[in-house]
């Protein structure tokens, strides 16, 4: 039988030249894939989301973060002017907020166990006001510290007593597990820790509708008392409240201190600038 001969080397060039087609191809290949994933990305962050959020809130603090919807972040806003027009320590707001998410998850309810209402279930049977009244953030949450401060030394002993003193419900033992998250909400909303809350709303129609200012601090001294800052926590807590009550007064921003609140879904909670100052909240 004869035997082909074959050159030293031949196959091992035919192998180099094949093994180079086959580099060439996946370089190819991966800058083409590199690219489309480059264009895909860029595409993504310029496109406009299909459905729009629903206005929400988020709370940040040293504590934690917790996110509301605008009627908690309302609740929760009001429950801290109320206390500060009562001149009350932060205390008796985390007792508040913690009595609130057990009885409402701070939302104001129209009904509840029995004749139970509000925010803190508060019952017209048991002598808390009318329906009307407890309805009412402002007048429940007055009625709710009245009660609180008779309790003796309510500072001092366990969150669930002394809101099981005010509540006298079945099981008081339920406001405890609260009292975390009530702190993250009370040095938010009064004013101890700065730029702390943030909330968003869809702009809705156009033109958007002129900014109820005037209204919105109307209803601040409701539950605040005097609108006037003297201090620079009370001015954050006017902010907060007036972020939490942005979108029922169409308020696009408000500004305290050198920083500006927007209704801006792409910014990331309170933005460095403007030209509001520590004497006064600017609302627009």
């Amino acid at each position: 039988m004869a035997t082909e001969l074959i050159r030293p080397g031949r196959f091992f060039r035919v192998r180099l030249r094949f093994s180079r087609g086959v580099i060439t191809i996946a370089i190819i290949v991966v800058v083409l894939a590199v690219g489309v994933s480059v264009l895909l990305v860029n595409l993504l962050k310029r496109a406009k989301p299909l459905a729009v959020p629903e206005a929400h809130c988020t709370v940040r603090t040293p504590e934690g973060t917790r996110g509301l919807d605008p009627e908690q972040a309302q609740v929760s806003a009001t429950i801290a002017a109320v206390a500060a027009r009562r001149k009350l320590p932060e205390r008796a707001v985390v007792i508040a907020y913690a009595t609130g998410i057990q009885e409402s998850k701070l939302y104001n309810l129209p009904g509840g166990d029995r004749d139970s209402l509000g925010v803190f279930q508060q019952r017209p049977s048991q002598g808390w006001g009318t329906k009307k009244q407890i309805m009412d953030p402002v007048y429940a949450t007055n009625k709710f510290f009245a009660a609180l401060v008779k309790v003796k030394d309510y500072q001092k002993i366990p969150l669930a007593e002394a809101a099981q003193a005010v509540q006298r419900s079945a099981g008081g033992y339920a406001y405890a597990p609260h009292e975390e998250e009530a702190k993250i909400l009370a040095a938010a909303f009064t004013g101890r820790v700065p730029q702390a809350v943030h909330c968003w709303y869809p702009p809705g129609a156009t033109p958007a509708p002129q900014p109820k200012a005037s209204e919105a601090r109307k209803q601040l001294a409701r539950a605040l008392g005097s609108t006037a800052i003297t201090t620079k926590k009370r001015g954050w807590l006017v902010a907060a409240w007036s972020v939490a009550y942005a979108q029922k007064y169409s308020l696009r921003q408000v500004g305290y201190a050198g920083a500006t609140w927007s209704n801006d879904i792409e910014l990331e909670g309170w933005q460095a600038g403007g030209k509001a100052g520590t004497s006064k909240v600017e609302l627009s």
